[in-house]
């Protein structure tokens, strides 16, 4: 395919086009997340990239990524900063942005492939599938995927998860790249209608993409809470905090009891018949951050509150060790019973739950001694048994990963229960853009999925996205819902991490191709 990058003297190979090109696909991308919501714009992000890159260089290419990269995370990411400071959110969003430098080096690498768009859309998935590993376990946030809670690319999320729906975004960007491209250059060439038949395929498959999404939806099984299953009667307590801020546990026992008083106002509308009783009661994590293991009076509170609702409450709590650790804990605490079941947060958060390398990271914020005490990791998979129901609980930033989200599924939850904490984050996008993935978690694994927040956005989110019922953040909230427990798999359960290993080999099988072309190019 000729392209207007490679013309003799064109405009187009100008690095500030390009430049400037680069930075409204990342903006783009940026307003495709929630906060702005505008989902369609996320396929430009990918098609600018694209269009920037083509036919130009390796290192042309690298710059062109970051820019696109720090376009995009730096205002995606903000939230980190707003109470630590500049230094560790422009870190973070500098650190992610390398990883689509790489991107866009790799997409100018092979641009000259026939079929080029699909090798980029590939490369989007590969890049995205490291930056979701390394280092430290990843941080997958701001996938392409994620972007997509409604329309027509959501449903490709039941078939491949956030892999093959973000790869459907990049696709779809990279073909309206070819397009342009391709009718640029029949332009310049003067070819009139048979040079534009690249520009139509490219431009049909455009088009395509989202007719096969919204047909994706018909086989799709029940899009109601209650279809699919046994109903459990779910109650979702958000007691809010006392301030927002990174001291919103100074007051450690006001937001116990905040959690606490709520339950008995649930109670005593159960009493009155006002409401339904419970089969389970949810606490967010951090609701108990005084240790009731160790703390009599907290276990009292804890146990009025369970005993009061005649319904066992999930209580999200930080317990001493093991060792010299905390563990980001959540405890089945029962009627009469007492405490029970636990989980233990498997992938605390670098630099907020744990601080790696200590000393080394000192030397640039010490910021860092905020952490006082290490989270310890768990290893059990988080499926509980609470009254005669399967959960499959995530605590906050896991139900980004998706390992952890397909252990609890594959370990036989009927519902997903995510329990966070967002009050370090104040009133910014991070509560919108945490819910959004939950969102397609329970497109990918059909299952009706309950946030419990301490201060907000807690929701319930039906199989098919749809937010049932949600919260305002820092504003006290009580949800009752029927949910129905469901066992039937989607067929990105069945397909597991596939989908993300194929095309992944596919990305990285056409980079060693255009490498070994210009191999022997170079001999020739």
């Amino acid at each position: 395919m000729a392209s207007p990058s490679t013309a003799p003297g064109t405009r187009w190979s100008r690095a500030p086009w390009r430049t400037l090109l680069a930075a409204a696909g990342g903006l783009a991308m940026f307003l495709a997340f929630p906060g702005h919501d505008l989902i369609a714009l996320a396929v430009l992000g990918p098609a600018a990239l694209a269009v920037a890159v083509h036919g130009g260089g390796v290192r042309a290419g690298l710059w062109l990524g970051l820019v696109t990269g720090l376009t995009f995370f730096v205002p995606l990411l903000s939230w980190t900063g707003i109470y630590v400071g500049a230094v560790p959110w422009l870190a973070l969003a500098v650190s992610q942005s390398l990883y689509l430098a790489v991107l866009g080096g790799l997409t100018a690498l092979t641009s000259r492939l026939p079929a080029w768009p699909l090798w980029a859309a590939a490369l989007w998935v590969a890049v995205e599938a490291a930056r979701g590993r390394f280092p430290f376990g990843g941080f997958p946030w701001g996938r392409l995927g994620f972007s997509q809670t409604d329309g027509p690319f959501l449903a490709f999320a039941a078939y491949g998860g956030v892999p093959l729906a973000g790869f459907a975004v990049a696709l779809t960007g990279t073909l309206l790249a070819a397009a342009l491209l391709a009718g640029v250059a029949a332009r310049r060439a003067g070819t009139g209608a048979p040079g534009l038949r690249g520009a139509a395929a490219a431009l049909a498959g455009v088009l395509a993409l989202p007719l096969v999404g919204t047909l994706a939806w018909l086989p799709l099984p029940g899009e109601s809470l209650t279809a699919g299953g046994p109903t459990t009667t779910v109650a979702v307590i958000q007691g809010d905090v006392p301030r927002a801020g990174l001291d919103f546990n100074a007051q450690r026992r006001a937001v116990l009891d905040n959690h606490v008083q709520q339950t008995l106002r649930l109670a005593d509308e159960v009493a009155a018949g006002r409401q339904p009783r419970p089969d389970v009661v949810l606490w967010p994590e951090n609701s108990s951050d005084i240790d009731p293991y160790r703390n009599a009076d907290a276990a009292a509170r804890i146990q009025r509150a369970a005993d009061a609702v005649g319904a066992p409450v999930l209580v999200g709590a930080v317990v001493g060790g093991p060792g010299e650790f905390i563990s980001n804990t959540a405890i089945v605490w029962s009627p009469e019973e007492g405490p029970g079941d636990t989980y233990v947060k498997r992938h605390p958060v670098p630099f907020a739950e744990y601080v790696p390398y200590r000393d080394f990271f000192r030397l640039f914020s010490e910021k860092v001694d905020l952490v006082r005490r290490d989270f310890a990791a768990g290893d059990e998979v988080g499926v509980l048994d609470v009254a005669g129901i399967r959960l499959g609980d995530l605590i906050c930033f896991e139900v980004v990963y998706d390992g952890l989200v397909r252990d609890v599924v594959d370990g036989g939850a009927g519902m997903l229960v995510v329990q966070t904490n967002n009050a370090t984050f104040g009133y910014t996008d991070e509560s919108e853009q945490q819910l959004a993935m939950s969102r397609v978690r329970a497109v990918e694994f059909g299952r009706s999925v309950a946030v419990a927040a301490t201060s907000g956005i807690s929701a319930v989110v039906a199989p098919d996205g749809t937010v049932v019922r949600s919260s305002e953040l820092f504003e006290p909230a009580v949800f009752v819902e029927e949910i129905a427990q469901r066992d039937d798999r989607t067929v990105a359960q069945r397909l597991g991490v596939l989908p993300e290993a194929l095309l992944t080999a596919l990305g990285l099988g056409a980079v060693l191709l255009a490498v070994l072309r210009r191999r022997r190019a170079a001999r020739a």
